[in-house]
């Protein structure tokens, strides 16, 4: 197998860099818009620079690199910017997978392709894949156009793995998550909101990153689940976090989301059913405590 992952920066991308770099029979190629992030850790992975949004680029680059799967992990993920910034998130998001899901069809290429829970409403969950669609923000409506891209691209080998809040660790700084904003605010005394009345199934990134690829090894076809399984709010997580670290949960204020004025409107309560990625796949994620283990020991 050659898998060649866009988006390599971004913190899937470094996971799955991690997880396959040394894998028996996987070669590996890095792709990403700027400088390889990665070079001080993997001094020895192939980084190739492509910015997916340009067609003629997307050919070259896979022509010239001939793999076997794409891993798409590259998108404008930031909810409110997507929402102001409504043609970049659509370039993004959907123009770039389009172009990838036309060439990985034209070079016969099986094609991974990351999607969210923010292209449901929120008005029910957990989820199943069959579910029904309506996203409340644009960046749920350009996920979802990119997923029927995908599916509507003729000849195209394509799997779909949905997931929700990806937390972990990004190498070289960057965004912060849930688990080291908890931890780091209730360290220095800081009281915190947090939102008790939206539910989701949160999703430590190496747990995503090994999703992607059981997806590719076993070149899966359809939409799969690939996420947490336990159905939280972000005021449950912080007091985990909170417990785990035996920090002062009094520091924790419970508040609902209309106490934020945000851009983008989020969906209350959607969080994904895995049960045909575990019977299928064999996917098994961890638990929240194992995840906040795995960031703090980071």
């Amino acid at each position: 197998m050659k898998i060649l992952i866009t988006g390599a920066n971004g913190l899937l991308g470094q996971k799955l860099v991690a997880l396959l770099h040394a894998e028996p029979g996987v070669a590996l190629v890095a792709t990403g818009r700027g400088p390889n992030r990665l070079a001080e850790w993997y001094p020895n992975l192939r980084f190739v620079a492509l910015n997916v949004t340009d067609a003629a680029q997307v050919q070259r680059v896979l022509a010239q690199e001939q793999p076997t799967h794409v891993i798409h992990a590259a998108a404008m993920t930031n909810v409110d910017e997507c929402e102001l910034n409504q043609a970049a998130c659509w370039q993004q998001n959907v123009v770039a997978t389009a172009h990838l899901a036309a060439t990985c069809a034209a070079q016969g290429v099986h094609l991974t392709h990351l999607s969210t829970d923010f292209i449901f409403d929120g008005s029910a969950g957990p989820l199943a894949e069959d579910a029904v669609p309506a996203p409340i923000s644009h960046y749920g409506a350009s996920k979802l156009a990119a997923e029927q891209a995908v599916q509507g691209t003729a000849g195209l080998r394509w799997a779909i793995a949905r997931t929700v809040l990806v937390y972990g660790v990004l190498r070289g700084g960057g965004r912060t998550n849930i688990v080291l904003w908890v931890r780091d605010s209730l360290r220095a005394g800081k009281a915190i909101k947090v939102v008790d009345d939206q539910w989701r199934t949160p999703t430590l990134a190496e747990d995503l990153a090994v999703g992607c690829w059981l997806l590719a090894r076993h070149n899966a076809a359809g939409i799969y689940n690939i996420c947490g399984d336990e159905l939280l709010t972000p005021h449950a997580m912080a007091l985990r976090v909170a417990d785990y670290f035996a920090l002062d949960k009094g520091l924790i204020e419970r508040v609902d989301a209309s106490t934020f004025s945000q851009p983008a409107r989020r969906p209350a309560r959607t969080g994904l059913l895995i049960g045909k990625a575990r019977r299928e796949l064999g996917y098994c994620p961890r638990t929240f405590e194992e995840g906040i283990a795995l960031v703090a020991a980071q």
